[in-house]
Formats: structure tokens, C-alpha cells, sequence
């Protein structure tokens, strides 16, 4: 039995996921299987790291120990093969804020970001709160996987156009930029003079090991127009710690970018943040394995479901993270009625696809970093909700 088997209640522990259920969705019965953090329990030396710090009676203000970049430097030496210079690094509250400090820094109000949708909801409302203007590069399917668009991008390019936000691995579809992929979307920036924004929060829970190119290590030319964003929150389920790491090469973008957030207020990190991540970048490599190979899994198993007993809705498999693209098309429903008929027929609560953008448009986001048992129930629910639908529609 794997470790990741185990069935942990959050209910009644200030879980977003799990307590606001009924305040988000409208039903209380709901099985929550949207907000991006799993139902796992962090590796074990996190938990110690935290205990340990926590034994201490006094929470004050804490720096940016060079003890974090350390451990940072060595995980990325070791899962990516690359080395960085702890210089190279700054710690900021989470990768939402450091978008839009990224924003703040490199672009003024009227400039045009691009972005690739569908894509995680805060990129559309990051870029327009701040007075910026959208680039929509849509994804394109080819042969069932989604690519990015190159000829559409450099049409849509103009001189207005400073930054182009990545999400590499992407949410929601899955996909692992190839190293030519990152290389092609490189040379636009190059010629464009563009700064690549890499959201990189997924970057270790790419199920084939060695598959994820950091966007800094594809060559020094690209490294110095880019700033590249981590974190342990999805990693090692961390979210509520609030800590992550921004990478810039150049030297020129790092103070930009720190000026940027020391103007907001976001120069400090979460005391706890720092000792959970410095842990885990030490000593979580075979925890993260173990939990990749049992993602992988989860995946393969919502896909051969969904294939043999509902055949409606498809997926195309993910190559990262824990996140489901579920296209519910078939079902000839628009967002509101698939919205609907998840929560009310199905008690299932799933991210609605058309925040990701209008391509999501009856698609929905199932979170399944969670134990089987947990994904078996929410499959049931499911099929047995489609069912009835298949009837009432026959009648």
C-alpha cells in the first residue's frame, strides 16, 4: 500500500478545499476536486523542520537565510542537471504576487502581455488589474495534444508587446514544453525583445524524470531576458506556508525585479515557509518519486475510466502535475448547465473551464492528487450522474 493510499480528514481544519464547500459550491455533500493542493500529508522531515521551528516560542520577523538557496541550488542541480548561483535568487509570498510584481517591474500600463490560453485564471486578472493589455495565443490541438500556436503568436506581436507570461509545465492542460518547443518561443523573444515571465511552479511533478527544461537553462541569451518562478507549495503540498522563489540571471532584471516587491511590501516570506521548503529540497527526491509514479497512475486511471465506462467526456493524459483537462463537450451543455449538472447530479466540485479562458468553454479542472480511493468515489459519482443524463435524454 502506498503511503499516498491513506485517507487524511481536512474538514475542520481551516481548509479552503474542504470547509468552504458549501459557501463556493451552494451544497454541503459536495467532494471537492478543485483547488490546486492535494489531500497528501508533506514528506516527514517537513513536518519535523516545522515542529522543530514551531518548539520555539517566538515567531518574529525572519530574513532570507542563505541556508533556502542552498537547498534550492542543490535541488535544481539534482532534478534538472543545471547549476545556478545563489545570487541568481530571491525569496517572494507565492508565485501569484510575483506575476504581477513581474508585471509591475517590466511593463507600464497600455503594454501588451502575452499569455496562452486556456490558462490558469490569474494570468487573464494579473495582467488586466495593472492597467496592461491581453495577447491571447491560444493553445492549438495536434493529433490530440495541445501545442503552442508560433505563427499566430508572431502575427499578434507588435511593438506594444514587452512580456510574454509561460506556464511551463502548463495548467490546465498538462503539457511538458519540449526543449525545441522553449527554444522556438526563445527566438520570438529574442527578436522581439521580450521578457519571458516563467511560471515554473509544476516543474517537478513531471511524471518522466529529466523532462522539464528550465527556461533560464536553455541558453544564456534566453537566461538573461527572463525571470523564472518555483516553489515547494505544490511540490510537497505547501500552499498554505506562502513562500516561494524568483530566479533571474541578469543582473539588471533581479534589482527591477526586488525593487518591484520591496515598493509592495512583499519582501518577507513566511518564518515556516522557509523551514519547510529548506527541508524538503534537502531531503524530498524519493518522496517526490514515489509520489510522481502514483500521480502517473491516477492519470492513467481517470483516463481508462472515463474511456471504458464513460465515454462522453474525454481526457487527453497529462505529462505533469495533478490536475485532470476533462472535456465534457459531448454532453452538449453550455459552462453554466455543466457547472450545474456536476454540483447538483454528480456532488462533484471541479474548476469551471471557462475561467481558463472562452477555449475552456465545456471543459472542467479535476484536482486527483489524492488517494485512489478518494478519485474512485468522485468516478463513480460521475458515471452514475451521466447516466441518468443518458437516459433522461433517450426519454
Amino acid at each position: 500500500m502506498s503511503r499516498f493510499d491513506a485517507v487524511i480528514d481536512r474538514r475542520g481544519t481551516n481548509s479552503v478545499k474542504w470547509d468552504d464547500v458549501e459557501r463556493i459550491f451552494g451544497e454541503p455533500d459536495i467532494l471537492p476536486l478543485w483547488v490546486a493542493d492535494m489531500d497528501f500529508s508533506c514528506p516527514p522531515e517537513v513536518v519535523e523542520a516545522v515542529v522543530k521551528r514551531a518548539q520555539h516560542p517566538i515567531y518574529g520577523y525572519p530574513g532570507k537565510p542563505k541556508a533556502l538557496f542552498e537547498a534550492a541550488k542543490g535541488w535544481i542541480r539534482r532534478r534538472f542537471g543545471y547549476d545556478l548561483k545563489t545570487e541568481w535568487m530571491t525569496a517572494v509570498p507565492g508565485v501569484v504576487p510575483a506575476i504581477r510584481m513581474a508585471i509591475m517591474a517590466f511593463t507600464k500600463p497600455g503594454d501588451k502581455v502575452v499569455i496562452q490560453p486556456p490558462i490558469y485564471p490569474p494570468f487573464f486578472s494579473t495582467v488586466e488589474d495593472l492597467g496592461r493589455r491581453l495577447v491571447k495565443n491560444p493553445l492549438k490541438v495536434e493529433n490530440g495534444r495541445y501545442v503552442m500556436d508560433f505563427d499566430d503568436l508572431k502575427r499578434k506581436i507588435d511593438e506594444r508587446t514587452k512580456m510574454i507570461l509561460l506556464c511551463s509545465p502548463h495548467n490546465p492542460v498538462g503539457r511538458v514544453w519540449t526543449k525545441d518547443e522553449l527554444l522556438e518561443l526563445g527566438e520570438i523573444a529574442i527578436r522581439h525583445d521580450l521578457i519571458v515571465v516563467s511560471d515554473e511552479i509544476h516543474s517537478d511533478l513531471v511524471y518522466e524524470k529529466g523532462a522539464h527544461t528550465p527556461f533560464y537553462a536553455l541558453s544564456e541569451s534566453l537566461a538573461d531576458r527572463c525571470i523564472t518562478f518555483i516553489s515547494g507549495s505544490k511540490t510537497f503540498n505547501l500552499a498554505g506556508l506562502f513562500s516561494s522563489i524568483a530566479i533571474a540571471k541578469n543582473p539588471k532584471i533581479m534589482r527591477a525585479f526586488k525593487t518591484a516587491v520591496s515598493q509592495a511590501g512583499l519582501e518577507h516570506i513566511n518564518l515556516f515557509g522557509i523551514e519547510a521548503m529548506t527541508a524538503a529540497y534537502h531531503h524530498g527526491d524519493a518522496w517526490l518519486d514515489e509520489l510522481n509514479v502514483y500521480l502517473k497512475e491516477n492519470a492513467e486511471h481517470i483516463k481508462r475510466f472515463l474511456s471504458e465506462r464513460v465515454p462522453e467526456v474525454k481526457m487527453t493524459m497529462p505529462e505533469a502535475t495533478y490536475l485532470a483537462w476533462l472535456d465534457f463537450r459531448e454532453l452538449g451543455l453550455d459552462s453554466r448547465k455543466l457547472r450545474n449538472f456536476l454540483i447538483r447530479e454528480a456532488k462533484l466540485g471541479l474548476n469551471n473551464g471557462y475561467d481558463f479562458g472562452e477555449e475552456g468553454e465545456g471543459f472542467m479542472r479535476l484536482n486527483f492528487g489524492c488517494p485512489r480511493s478518494i478519485l474512485d468515489e468522485a468516478l463513480e459519482r460521475l458515471e452514475t450522474a451521466v447516466h441518468r443524463l443518458r437516459v433522461e435524454n433517450v426519454r
